[in-house]
């Protein structure tokens, strides 16, 4: 007999009322069918996004297959030249920018909520939306292989390659508008993790009691917000430079090719990380549970985690040695190449000592973990060797590069990916993969992987270079090639055999698991349902299920914080980001078409542009906007019931205002992405006049007055006042001064925006002569831009107020507005201070 638990020192007293139970069923319940695609609960949505991350990695993966056919023997004919380039290129872009990012962010959303003991993630609705994008926009961005108009360039896209003069067609076009309206997606998905990190952590959890992986999901989505603003930068130039021809990276008029490859390996090399750190933070979680005892050194491999975010932005010159880059810079950045390792060394020797100080389980994800490790760690020792300039010099764009890339991708991301699926499958739907399938599939994988790719370490020392399609018969590579494709070809079939084994248990196959299978520690093995866990834990360790052996049962009984749903609708507690002190009961969206919606006609906006039907672009990029609309009028309820008891003594509203708001949050965050943007146009700007100050004005007579940069300084200061004081009237519920403050303030806004353009056209400055003139018109673009976002925020916000839904106690939305406001107001100032006094101080 199971003795009663005592629950004088637990946050709610048991038994709980029946009807709780239900009453929470009844809030989470999902939709079925056609109301799937509306669906936003983090458990649906995580499935889809990893099961389309496996399809477009099986659909790249396919890709590679084909090329490793056309390179087995020489003079091959499987592929024409144009096709090659074409496949190459989308299995580069597909691994990258489809499978790799996507599937970590995607793990995370199915994983973190649960290891944090959240109903969800704080905004569903924007993880549902980066999903449906993603979706779309990868279905798209395959599509376009089959009427051979897939991009060309390599999934690098370097300019002139890939620019007007020598792609032509609309190749091109589809990489730059799609991958760079893929990456909004994947910049939304890291919003979501950072704010879900931060603010919905049980009560207890402190930072110093946050799972590893937490902290490598943390870690990269920070790294997201910083790198990948850069390459949305850098592919809205070059499409900009093709469509209107402003001549960023055409050298005979002052721009520099060279830009494309600091903006895209600023965001490339930190993608490296952002892909391998996620893993290592699964690696992380997996090998205690695995070995029966506490990660060794838990602190330095947090510690680790940071320096490597640190760490790998300072790297990017490591791929443009061969470039002619200072020999100074050269020094620096191998020093920085050879340093990262250092961080991921540390980690390397914790998971060793962890797994050798345990009890060891030989479960499949075992063996895809000890694959992992040899993998990883060769492909490490291979990175220290092309960190050395004179050996990159002679190894650079040859097959050793390709191998050491997918030594470190493979083996640091897809085999801990694997060893997951396998590890966490019981917590999809309580059924176990099979260890027979799993494991001969993890030596087919681990045999066929090195038979693949160790003897292009050989062939590229031999001189065999990367990107072509066929070779002559007589420089000793044929053997090399046929080795490499067989083994492609048997790692291939390892894979297949996974993807039958998951096909097995989707039809009933699978074995029922026994609740928490490996005897894990942490909270994602307290069983779950729709609403995540019965009850919120209390967590005092990192490890709260071995410390505390009842606390699965004290959870599925109700004993712990917000055991039912009090307000009768989906909700979660947010809690303070340091101490994790319940602060309010948050209250979630449910299922809603426009999320999906959205996400539909985004697509079919960018798809319009890609495909050069410029004016029916319209009609989709409007629909979306309307969707938008939709989707946020639900929102800022207010606080629409009165304080609730969640347990422990603890009665928290239902609404809180200002920067304790968890939208609050997801805005300032949102800054950081736009302000990262805006710091790339002002290296575009003082990068190109380093390389071609000739095209800058030589005095200061072909510059405008100084009086324009005052007088439109100026509007922008008082634009931002006059936010300030809308916010005053706000708070003293003074409806109609904060509406007129706000059209006087948008009207200042307007002005100063377009006083710049203006200015620079009587000025007879004309953007395709020279990368000045494209430049300072982008810059001034740039901020058009935000005020026409802010135009639409703004009536967002008077329809709100109208409407009787923004007053003193309710303005969620306003504060929003408003950082936007102030943002862009300053980012105003600064962008005229440069275009405006750069040139003077530099002549």
């Amino acid at each position: 007999m199971t003795p009663p638990l005592d629950d004088a020192a637990l946050p709610n007293r048991l038994p709980r009322p029946k009807e709780e139970l239900e009453a929470l069923k009844r809030a989470w319940k999902p939709t079925s069918g056609l109301g799937l695609l509306k669906e936003v609960n983090n458990n649906i949505i995580g499935v889809m996004y990893i099961g389309t991350a496996l399809l477009f990695f099986v659909i790249s993966g396919t890709l590679a297959l084909v090329m490793r056919a056309q390179l087995a023997v020489p003079e091959n004919d499987v592929l024409g030249h144009s096709l090659y380039n074409q496949f190459f290129t989308v299995h580069g872009t597909g691994m990258m920018f489809l499978f790799a990012v996507p599937i970590v962010e995607a793990i995370g959303v199915f994983l973190l909520p649960s290891m944090l003991a959240a109903r969800d993630l704080p905004f569903p609705r924007l993880s549902a939306f980066a999903f449906w994008a993603y979706l779309f926009g990868g279905l798209a961005f395959f599509c376009s292989l089959i009427f051979e108009v897939a991009p060309d360039g390599g999934w690098f896209m370097y300019p002139p390659l890939t620019s007007m003069k020598f792609s032509p067609g609309i190749n091109a076009d589809f990489w730059l508008l799609g991958i760079g309206f893929i990456e909004i997606s994947a910049i939304a998905g890291a919003i979501e993790i950072i704010v879900g990190i931060l603010r919905t952590r049980p009560p207890g959890m402190t930072l110093d009691k946050i799972p590893v992986y937490c902290w490598s999901m943390l870690v990269m989505a920070g790294m997201i917000v910083f790198a990948f603003p850069a390459v949305i930068i850098a592919t809205a130039l070059l499409e900009i430079e093709r469509a209107f021809d402003w001549p960023f990276f055409i050298a005979e008029r002052g721009g520099d090719p060279l830009l494309w490859q600091h903006l895209f390996w600023f965001f490339g090399h930190p993608e490296v990380y952002i892909i391998f750190l996620p893993a290592a933070g699964l690696v992380s979680m997996m090998v205690p549970a695995l070995a029966q005892r506490p990660l060794i050194g838990h602190d330095w491999v947090v510690v680790a985690l940071v320096g490597t975010g640190f760490f790998s932005f300072g790297l990017w010159v490591h791929h443009m040695f061969a470039t002619g880059i200072p020999p100074l810079s050269l020094s620096f950045f191998s020093a920085a190449s050879m340093a990262v390792s250092v961080p991921a060394g540390i980690q390397v020797f914790a998971w060793i000592a962890t797994l050798g100080k345990g009890r060891l389980q030989w479960t499949v994800a075992t063996w895809f973990l000890l694959g992992f490790l040899f993998i990883f760690v060769a492909g490490g020792l291979t990175g220290v060797m092309v960190a050395v300039i004179p050996f990159d010099w002679q190894a650079h764009d040859s097959y050793f590069v390709v191998a050491h890339l997918h030594y470190v991708l493979i083996g640091g991301m897809v085999f801990p990916v694997f060893a997951g699926l396998y590890h966490w499958w019981p917590t999809l739907k309580g059924t176990m993969l099979s260890e027979r399938l799993g494991r001969w599939a993890f030596w087919m994988m681990f045999i066929g992987f090195n038979v693949a790719f160790f003897p292009m370490h050989v062939s590229g020392l031999m001189g065999m270079p990367r990107r072509v399609y066929t070779y002559p018969g007589d420089l000793g590579w044929n053997a090399l090639n046929m080795v490499s494709t067989v083994g492609a070809f048997v790692m291939a079939f390892g894979v297949l055999l996974v993807l039958i084994d998951m096909a097995r248990d989707a039809f009933g196959r699978g074995r029922p698991a026994p609740e928490n299978p490996w005897k894990a520690g942490t909270l994602e093995w307290i069983p779950n349902d729709d609403y995540a866990t019965r009850s919120i834990p209390h967590v005092r360790s990192l490890y709260p299920l071995w410390d505390n052996p009842n606390l699965s049962r004290e959870v599925q009984e109700g004993a712990h914080y917000l055991p039912g749903a009090p307000t009768r609708r989906r909700e979660t507690i947010v809690t303070s980001p340091i101490e994790a002190r319940p602060q309010y009961l948050m209250p979630m969206p449910g299922p809603h078409w426009s999320h999906f919606l959205a996400g539909l006609f985004t697509a079919a906006h960018f798809i319009c542009l890609a495909v050069q039907l410029y004016w029916v672009s319209l009609v989709p990029g409007v629909l979306a906007i309307a969707s938008v609309f939709w989707w946020v009028w639900s929102l800022d309820r207010g606080a629409d019931h009165p304080p609730q008891d969640v347990g422990g003594g603890w009665r928290v509203p239902v609404y809180l205002q200002g920067s304790e708001n968890h939208s609050w949050w997801g805005t300032a965050v949102l800054l950081l992405v736009d302000g990262t943007a805006f710091a790339c146009l002002c290296f575009t700007y003082v990068f190109l006049w380093t390389v071609s100050p000739d095209v800058w004005p030589a005095g200061t007579d072909a510059l405008p007055g100084l009086g324009w940069l005052f007088g439109e300084a100026a509007l922008w200061v008082v634009a931002a006042g006059a936010m300030l004081l809308a916010s005053r009237a706000v708070a003293g519920n003074r409806s109609w001064a904060m509406r007129g403050a706000l059209l006087v303030g948008l009207l200042l806004m307007l002005a100063a925006a377009v006083a710049e353009p203006y200015n620079r056209i009587g000025s007879g400055l004309v953007a395709s002569e020279s990368a000045y003139g494209a430049i300072v018109y982008m810059l001034a673009s740039w901020q058009v831009f935000h005020v026409v976002i802010l135009v639409l925020m703004t009536g967002l916000a008077l329809a709100r107020s109208f409407a009787g839904r923004l007053h003193a106690r309710r303005r969620v939305t306003f504060d929003n507005v408003m950082l936007v406001w102030l943002y862009t107001c300053g980012q105003g100032v600064v962008s005229l201070l440069l275009v405006h006094l750069f040139p003077r101080l530099a002549v």
